[in-house]
């Protein structure tokens, strides 16, 4: 299981410490997603997937169940492992969506990540207008802070910017919200690492400046002006990744 923000730091190209279970659900995930493992093939047999990523058998099969349980794969006796359809596939999974980081631009998933958004973050944010506490708003200025102040390090902001997403998801009350915390990292990721609409530092710089006035808006409880900061944030999120 890849944890929240896991997307985020790897663009400064900092690794994980290496699990071997992890490391094999990533490596066949990824290969599956971007297309190296094709859809509908058969995986190679348990004694050449362990040769080439070093485990044992054990390991080997835990990983392929964890895939599995994802929807990426099917076990079937006498076939072997297939890689299952996309229609299969758990895209809520936020591991799932990481490993869309690095497949070939699809804008159909792009634009179906951006619905989601738009879908629950309307709500998302109305709750938070009302049910938002003192600690609340403490964290996202602190996390707003950290956005002003990253400077060049796109980890930092990232990483402060999903922090403010996450406190929004909390204040809200509502515990699915959070389910949403993987696609809105990888619709970041993609934003700060394209030159679209405008430069990254430009990006960064005006969307720290919202979600200072989106914090504002929140703490002072006005349900209308927030919804559209927060449209304002996915906007400009969608024109600069996609």
């Amino acid at each position: 299981m890849i944890e929240t923000g896991g997307l985020i730091r790897s663009l400064s190209g900092r690794r994980a410490a290496r699990n071997f279970h992890n490391f094999v659900i990533n490596e066949i995930g990824h290969a599956i997603v971007t297309g190296t493992f094709p859809i509908g093939s058969v995986l190679a047999s348990d004694a050449v997937m362990m040769e080439r990523y070093g485990v044992s058998r054990t390991v080997l099969r835990e990983a392929l169940k964890t895939l599995e349980a994802k929807g990426l794969v099917e076990a079937r006796p006498k076939v072997g492992t297939r890689v299952s359809p996309r229609s299969r596939w758990n895209f809520f999974d936020p591991q799932v969506l990481t490993w869309h980081f690095d497949a070939a631009p699809d804008a159909e998933l792009y634009d179906s990540l951006f619905r989601v958004r738009e879908a629950l973050e309307g709500p998302m944010i109305l709750l938070a207008t009302r049910h938002r506490t003192a600690e609340h708003v403490r964290l996202l200025k602190y996390w707003c802070h950290q956005m002003e102040t990253a400077g060049d390090s796109v980890e930092q902001y990232g990483l402060a910017c999903l922090e403010v997403h996450g406190v929004i998801a909390e204040s809200s009350r509502d515990p699915l919200l959070r389910s949403i915390l993987g696609v809105v990292e990888l619709t970041l990721a993609l934003a700060l690492t394209r030159d679209r609409a405008m430069s990254a530092e430009a990006y960064r710089k005006e969307a720290s400046a919202t979600f200072i006035a989106l914090t504002a808006a929140i703490e002072g409880g006005r349900a209308e002006e927030a919804a559209s900061l927060y449209e304002a944030i996915r906007r400009l999120d969608r024109r600069q990744a996609v």
